[in-house]
């Protein structure tokens, strides 16, 4: 059986003498526009000028060739690759269970980490977990989701109204501000407490700790998931 293995295309465009056309249209190294010259010529000015010969346009009639630094060019983009990446948000969903009866220095604490996850720009799927007797009650839990909407509504709102699904009733917190906003001010925050350590060299150490400390979430509460999964949809409230 005859079979074909071809090697990988590249998407490096081609430059100097691996460009194969008669003339191109040529942009000096300040994006003067030169014209159509023979391809010799363009080489011949690209060795004058100590540059690369870079085909920025091979659709075009006669492709389009610019001199250029290849090598610098090829640095810049990667940088601002590597700076759009670093800026890129995910929207990310956190999951939050509670019980109809919690205890009210419980419900403090899991209302702390939903405005954490609210302030960094997260969606965050809150969980009533009914057993028992307690499925008889859908209106505990749904009280207990509409307080804390209304303890956080500085920060988030209802994106999906409690939704009674099996034993479980659900609703979506989505936050005020967009991840990107709060990706911006965590990483002020951030520039502001490493001046302040090198301010005050005693106290950088106890920063750091604290920092880590307020980074640490634990697995049973913070569940993580990829901008492609759905929240779910929304729905009228149940009592």
């Amino acid at each position: 059986m005859w079979c074909y293995r071809g090697g990988s295309i590249s998407t490096e465009p081609r430059i100097n003498d691996r460009i194969r056309v008669p003339e191109v249209r040529l942009v000096g190294p300040s994006g003067e526009q030169v014209g159509i010259v023979p391809l010799a010529k363009a080489l011949e000015l690209a060795q004058e000028y100590d540059l690369d010969l870079v085909e920025v346009a091979a659709s075009a009639r006669p492709p389009v060739c610019k001199l250029m630094d290849y090598g610098k060019f090829k640095y810049e983009s990667a940088m601002k690759a590597r700076e759009a990446r670093k800026n890129q948000a995910h929207t990310v969903i956190k999951e939050m269970k509670l019980r109809p009866k919690i205890d009210p220095h419980d419900y403090d604490t899991k209302k702390g980490h939903v405005v954490r996850f609210l302030k960094q720009g997260d969606k965050v799927k809150i969980t009533i977990m009914f057993r028992g007797r307690e499925q008889s009650r859908p209106e505990l839990g749904y009280r207990l989701l509409q307080r804390l909407a209304s303890d956080v509504e500085d920060l988030g709102f209802i994106e999906s109204n409690p939704k009674q699904d099996g034993r479980n009733m659900i609703m979506v917190l989505g936050p005020h501000k967009k991840k990107t906003e709060a990706m911006a001010e965590a990483r002020e925050a951030q520039a502001a407490r490493k001046a302040e350590a090198k301010a005050n060299p005693g106290k950088s150490q106890n920063a750091a700790e604290s920092d880590e400390v307020g980074e640490d979430i634990d697995d049973d509460v913070d569940i993580a998931e990829d901008e492609t999964s759905e929240a779910p949809a929304e729905v009228s409230a149940e009592a």
